[in-house]
């Protein structure tokens, strides 16, 4: 990777999102199958006199990740200007913010910024948020803990995302509110590792089995968001209206999407997708990339 050229931060799904024990320190544990799509954010970079950050839209300029990604490697005045062109929606469960900012820490790592010293990227990711640590690996992968530990999947089946995303905001944090509220009041059952839906789901990716992945998606959001935001229980309705089986929120939303075999039969079900007003509609493949695969030897 060369300084001059663009970067690519791709978005994600959640095909699971079992939200766990509340922590000590606050925090939930989660264990989640994350997907990487072809939906993605551009990220330019060019040698310059000064520091710079732009953006489009301007109004995501303001405490972006990208800048916190490049202090918190010490980057933050370093003589580059940096341009986001943002594709991927805002504010609706894709990971748009955390692939922003693992993209930088990615192209730290190849020395895209010349020699560093050294530190712990692993550290770095988790510091910024709970899902850089994914978009770190290039490939789908079962997220757990607080986000930190990642086991990739491997490389990815040929399928394809139909993702609807209505013109919605949901607050990450609200939704864990709302979740934790929902379940004071009735306790949910204890889900063990050993035979989870996320266990399930990775191994469903890893055999090509697209019928026992959608069989083991699952996201503890779904329900509670679907309730509180109209928009989404409507993009919802929308895909099952267009044949999709099931159609899932992604992360605490409001992106809806669902799964297909190959292109044609996205094309197909995105040909009969009715959109709510405002909503968009993108039809992807999953995306992937080398580096689960290590170092080169």
């Amino acid at each position: 990777m060369h300084l001059g050229t663009s970067l690519r931060a791709p978005a994600k799904i959640n095909l699971t999102l079992e939200i766990l024990a509340r922590r000590d320190d606050g925090y939930h544990n989660l264990r989640s199958v994350m997907l990487p799509i072809e939906l993605h954010d551009e990220l330019f970079v060019e040698p310059a006199a000064t520091f710079s950050f732009t953006c489009e839209p301007a109004s995501l300029q303001a405490g972006n990740l990208v800048v916190r990604a490049l202090e918190r490697i010490g980057l933050g005045a370093a003589p580059y200007a940096i341009h986001l062109r943002k594709h991927i929606p805002v504010g609706a469960g894709l990971g748009g913010g955390s692939a922003d900012a693992a993209a930088i820490l990615r192209a730290a790592a190849a020395g895209a910024f010349g020699p560093l010293p050294a530190g712990d990227w692993l550290a770095d990711a988790r510091a910024l948020g709970s899902d850089v640590p994914f978009f770190l690996t290039g490939t789908g992968a079962l997220v757990e803990a607080t986000g930190e530990r990642v086991t990739a999947l491997g490389a990815l089946p040929p399928w394809w995302v139909v993702v609807l995303a209505p013109a919605v905001q949901v607050d990450t944090g609200e939704a864990y509110r709302a979740l934790a509220a929902q379940r004071a009041e009735r306790p949910p059952a204890l889900r063990p590792r050993a035979g989870s839906a996320g266990l399930r789901a990775l191994e469903a990716v890893q055999r090509g089995d697209l019928a026992a992945a959608l069989e083991a998606a699952t996201n503890d959001f779904e329900a509670l968001v679907a309730a509180r935001y109209p928009a989404v229980a409507a993009a919802l309705a929308a895909l099952r209206s267009a044949g999709a089986n099931p159609a899932m929120l992604s992360g605490s939303g409001g992106a809806t999407f669902t799964l297909c075999a190959d292109e044609p039969s996205a094309r197909r079900l995105g040909a009969r997708l009715v959109p709510p007003p405002e909503a968009q509609t993108f039809v992807v493949p999953l995306a992937a990339d080398d580096a689960w695969r290590g170092p080169a030897t």
